[in-house]
């Protein structure tokens, strides 16, 4: 499917679930709609914002829904020794599908909270649970055959395990349990997956995050190649550090949302440059 505007937002964990919020609900104020997009697409902590703004959530009641206590979330940490495994994976021969598996078999055998407590912290994030009439995929890596794959409401899953997958951070998160397979987050293939808007005639990416496991799969590189009118927006220096150093910390919520809301203004000129 093809259409004129697609918004891609990325991974980075539940402090950039609110700071996108926060940068969305900014740039509404700004004249910016963003939510009026033909395609979204969601990764990891993108699909939880994608999904509620595809459902027709109100943006300023899920910007306020970010700054209340986060007292449905599980707080985590990616350890130094999580993030070596992450490099050991990648920097090992294979091609990225087998490096992708690799991750994801030490994933399944991780001793993480249950798979039930996540899709009840799920269940609790999202306002909707259905999936929306507006097109919105939802990526996610098969946590045993490192294959890719972009949920939609045509691929007879709910829309909560979808979006409980596509978050499901390996070694931190267990992989969700989709039609038999086990899944694990879509970052894992890329913070955005970009790619997934061709077709789209102008794209704008929200990515707490723009680092990538190679130059070619980061969200600036991705856009580029779309050959489109485009624009990247990331945390800026104010917005990481109300972030903070673990994006995993449900107690930098609020701050993290009031960044991305004060940051909008110095993004909406661009934004609206692509967006039209």
């Amino acid at each position: 499917m093809t259409g004129r505007r697609a918004l891609v937002l990325g991974g980075g964990g539940v402090t950039g679930i609110a700071w996108e919020t926060g940068i969305l609900h900014g740039l509404a104020e700004q004249g910016v709609d963003l939510v009026a997009a033909d395609l979204f697409v969601g990764t990891s902590a993108g699909s939880v914002v994608a999904a509620e703004v595809a459902g027709g959530g109100v943006l300023s009641d899920l910007y306020a829904g970010q700054l209340l206590p986060p007292e449905a979330e599980i707080p985590a940490r990616l350890t130094a020794w999580m993030v070596a495994r992450y490099a050991l994976s990648y920097v090992m021969p294979g091609s990225a599908a087998a490096k992708r598996a690799r991750l994801g078999r030490a994933a399944l055998k991780a001793s993480t909270p249950s798979e039930e407590s996540r899709l009840a912290v799920f269940d609790s994030r999202l306002s909707i649970k259905d999936w929306p009439e507006r097109a919105l995929k939802v990526t996610a890596v098969d946590a045993v055959s490192g294959k890719f794959v972009a949920f939609d409401r045509d691929s007879g899953v709910p829309l909560v395990s979808a979006v409980a997958a596509s978050c499901a951070v390996p070694l931190v998160w267990p992989p969700v349990t989709v039609n038999g397979s086990r899944y694990m987050d879509g970052g894992m293939r890329s913070v955005a997956n970009v790619d997934l808007a061709a077709g789209y005639e102008r794209v704008v990416v929200v990515a707490p995050l723009t680092r990538a496991v190679s130059a070619a799969a980061s969200p600036g590189a991705q856009a580029a190649r779309l050959g489109v009118p485009s624009v990247v927006v990331s945390p800026d220096r104010e917005a990481l550090a109300a972030i903070g150093p673990n994006l995993l910390d449900p107690a930098r919520r609020r701050a993290a949302a009031e960044a991305g809301y004060a940051q909008a203004a110095s993004v909406a000129e661009a934004a609206r440059e692509v967006w039209g």
